[in-house]
């Protein structure tokens, strides 16, 4: 119930608490709002109606972008039911692909402040900082450092439309509090030279920190964290390879937190070929998988699916024998003396490609010898699913199981219309950016996209609801397991390998009980009866609209 106070002119510049021209008559005269807003009393529905007329009368998606941000800055609730009645046209729009449009062009766009920008000069005094955020209570944080801003490259302080945009759909799908998120750029610098070179540049104009200085100010920022918010979630978002995994490894047992990239990434990706081995019905522990890409997320999927795997009756050994992985130089192996701790407990063992024609470890010949279920790319590598390798894939496996999962659209790894061409529409296709449908003869087939918004929104409700000290692996398999249950593939065999846009509200609420049932299992909340979790999820979820 909001409170009237005398003159209370502040609430029109608080996107929660402002209404517009839905104030009634009382709330007017007790706020001393009259003459300040337009004389007519509308209901949500017509100022809906207004919004909507406005969002289609902009002339390209980043002007669609900055009408919608604009709206989130005046009015959250209006906001967010626009967003939940157009789910699927304005998805895109609020999140990818247009938020990476928006990190480039984000000085140039900047209009109002949200969330905070942590910048390094202001380095020892982070829990400073952090006290002067407008939010008080906060559930959920996503931090990053814009490093690696979807397949764009550093963006520097530009890459704080990410956070903005993934909390937006915590709300939007998870029924997370607006007023309890908190999106947070860690300004290190960035080493892109237009940003530098940009006057326009709303950052910290400096290279970027690297080595003890980096890691320290990271410690600092998850210190203040602790000290000033205890038990919020913490998602790690957008931060480069050498950073991303070895962040996740040494907090993960410090505080609630996960690595979207790694963890939700592999929970989508495994949800996606949980859905196509149900639908082929070879099982999770059959599948072979080749995986092109061996950074932080395209290592995360595949101990995913390792434990998927190992979930579905495997040994851990066995499961790892059916997993491989690919880099720019060939098959990860053991006698490769560059590999990493993480690439190196997914490598096969030395000689592997000895007793193969021709004896080398590129794609094509990985393929051929395997003879893989599922092929996966997260390698940015545009083109690199040809025709030869899909073609002798699909000669071997009836309805292969591809998954180009690079962004933008210009990096993923195959197009799937020539996916279907090449394997006479029997491939299961799901991309990491959206696609329009394959045509099989008279058939349209929709192609799943094989986004974070899956996940990630449910999991915070979980943990949010429930209390959760920690994230676990186990809760991430069962995040991945809901995912591949919810598919509209095991519906109709023509429909796709995940949920629609305008499913993933639900799928949010499947996905947040089964993460809340393992996190009991796990020990990491307290335990309920599945009749009092469920109504636990609904009462923690906010729904957009006004109070009377």
């Amino acid at each position: 119930m909001m409170q009237l106070d005398q003159r209370d002119l502040s609430v029109l510049e608080d996107p929660l608490r402002n209404k517009g021209t839905a104030f009634s008559e009382r709330e007017r005269t007790i706020l001393g709002l009259r003459g300040l807003v337009p004389p007519v009393i509308e209901s949500l529905d017509q100022q809906i109606a207004r919004a909507y007329q406005a969002f289609r009368e902009q002339s390209n998606d980043l002007a669609r972008h900055i009408n919608l941000r604009a709206l989130q800055d005046t009015n959250e609730v209006l906001f967010h039911r626009l967003v939940s009645e157009h789910v699927e046209e304005m998805l895109p729009v609020v999140y990818t692909p247009t938020v990476g449009l928006a990190c480039e062009r984000f000085s140039d766009i900047y209009r109002r402040p949200r969330g905070l920008f942590l910048s390094y000069p202001d380095r020892g005094r982070l829990r400073e900082v952090l006290r002067d955020r407008r939010q008080r209570a906060v559930d959920v944080i996503v931090a990053t450092d814009g490093e690696r801003i979807l397949g764009l490259g550093d963006q520097g302080a530009g890459g704080m439309g990410i956070p903005i945009g993934k909390l937006s759909l915590y709300t939007q799908l998870g029924g997370i509090h607006p007023a309890r998120t908190l999106p947070i750029v860690l300004d290190v610098g960035t080493d892109n030279p237009r940003r530098l070179a940009d006057p326009m540049y709303v950052g910290w104009r400096h290279e970027r920190i690297t080595g003890q200085r980096y890691d320290d100010f990271v410690d600092e920022f998850v210190q203040a964290v602790k000290d000033e918010l205890p038990g919020v979630l913490l998602q790690w978002e957008d931060f480069s390879s050498e950073h991303a995994l070895p962040i996740l490894e040494r907090y993960r047992n410090e505080l609630l937190t996960f690595n979207d990239d790694i963890q939700g990434t592999a929970a989508v990706a495994t949800g996606a070929l949980s859905a196509g081995a149900t639908a082929t019905g070879v099982r999770m522990r059959e599948q072979k998988v080749v995986m092109l890409g061996a950074g932080s997320a395209g290592l995360g999927v595949c101990e995913q699916i390792v434990r998927a795997m190992v979930a579905d009756g495997l040994t851990d050994d066995q499961a790892r024998a059916r997993v491989f992985v690919l880099d720019k130089k060939g098959l990860l192996t053991t006698d490769r003396p560059e590999l990493g701790p993480a690439q190196r407990r997914l490598a096969q063992p030395a000689g592997t490609t000895s007793g193969w024609s021709p004896a080398d470890s590129a794609l094509a010949t990985v393929v051929d010898n395997v003879a893989p279920t599922a092929l996966i790319g997260l390698s940015t590598a545009a083109g690199a699913f040809t025709e030869q390798i899909v073609g002798s894939m699909a000669r071997r496996v009836q309805r292969p199981i591809i998954l180009p999962l690079s962004n933008p659209t210009s990096h993923a790894e195959a197009v799937p219309q020539d996916l279907a061409d090449w394997t006479e529409g029997r491939a299961l296709v799901a991309t990491g950016s959206p696609f329009p449908a394959m045509r099989v003869g008279e058939t349209e087939i929709p192609v799943a996209q094989c986004n974070n918004v899956c996940a990630f929104p449910g999991i915070g409700l979980a943990v949010v609801a429930t209390g959760a000290s920690r994230i676990t692996d186990p809760m991430m398999t069962a995040a991945a397991t809901a995912i591949g249950r919810s598919a509209p593939i095991l519906r109709d065999p023509k429909a796709a390998l995940l949920p629609s846009a305008t499913e993933l509200r639900s799928v949010a609420f499947e996905v947040a009980f089964a993460v809340a049932r393992q996190a009991f299992a796990d020990g990491v909340a307290e335990t309920r009866e599945d009749e009092q979790l469920s109504k636990l999820l609904r009462a923690a979820q906010w729904m957009p609209a006004y109070d009377c």
